[in-house]
């Protein structure tokens, strides 16, 4: 099936992101947020995002006006009845996740296909809170996704060989690169990297080496793009917590749990770059 709509729950980071790359790409889009306000920084967020590509000569005024052109705003889910594919991409929490499945299940057409954009939890449990599991995927895109190219596709045990084709097709209509992973925690990307930034906050908390010297021995010795603290307030200690104790209730191994300074950070409310202080400061972020 080829996907001409599109529809996204959540105008987070994550879902705003989608709807541009989704648009972006020829794709009808409607956003859906409970809240107006949330939506109204979602589209202010897609049109910042869109102006720094028309500045830049990436994006013609064309581009720029046919891509705001497909993406609708909504606060009422039942405006994603007509999807040939909705993606869900509210907070890493699973009771709300199967809810919001529950909910959709009941509205889309029989044949759309539902994703959930999550980074760690088992599909299985979201799909089974729907009459169709086998038209239920893993769409793990990763942030920011008009920039990251990759999209991480899980298939749980239910999912359909024909939902995975046409998701597939979807992520390369989006113009990413595919990996394909089972359902179990973390997938590849999660599964391999929390352990190497747990372990970088270890060395850190035990006073072995600055923070300045951990990242730049990761940059400059091993040409990560930056190192692992600085990844670590990029993407949100409360994100990588989360993980972190997702991964570690599904493993129980050790490398996942998560240091004591990462929750320490947390409950001070130190989440990194959007609250402008985590191992680094953000003085910009906090002026905002």
């Amino acid at each position: 099936m080829a996907i001409a709509t599109l529809g996204i729950v959540g105008a987070g980071l994550m879902g705003s992101g989608i709807a541009e790359v989704a648009a972006r790409s020829g794709v009808d889009t409607t956003v859906c947020e409970l809240d107006q306000r949330a939506l109204d920084i979602a589209r202010q967020r897609i049109q910042r995002s869109l102006e720094r590509g028309r500045s830049t000569g990436k994006l013609s005024d064309e581009q720029v006006e046919e891509t705001l052109s497909r993406i609708a705003y909504s606060t009422d889910v039942e405006d994603l009845a007509q999807s040939d594919i909705v993606v869900e991409a509210i907070a890493e929490r699973l009771p709300e996740k199967v809810s919001l499945f529950e909910t959709l299940d009941r509205i889309v057409r029989d044949d759309a296909i539902l994703a959930t954009n999550t980074s760690s939890l088992p599909i299985i449990e979201i799909a089974r809170a729907t009459k169709r599991p086998e038209a239920v995927v893993g769409t793990h895109f990763f942030n920011p996704p008009p920039v990251m190219r990759l999209l991480e596709l899980v298939r749980s045990v239910a999912t359909s060989e024909a939902t995975m084709e046409t998701a597939r097709s979807f992520g390369e209509q989006l113009g990413k690169r595919i990996i394909v992973a089972q359902d179990r925690g973390g997938f590849i990307v999660n599964l391999l990297l929390i352990p190497f930034l747990t372990h970088a906050v270890r060395v850190y908390e035990s006073g072995f080496a600055t923070r300045e010297d951990i990242d730049e021995g990761m940059r400059l010795g091993c040409g990560h793009p930056m190192g692992p603290l600085q990844l670590l307030d990029y993407i949100g200690l409360d994100t990588a917590l989360f993980v972190c104790e997702a991964l570690h209730d599904e493993y129980a191994n050790a490398d996942y749990a998560a240091p004591p300074l990462l929750r320490r950070m947390v409950a001070a409310g130190w989440l990194g770059q959007k609250s402008g202080k985590g191992f680094y400061d953000y003085p910009e972020r906090v002026a905002r």
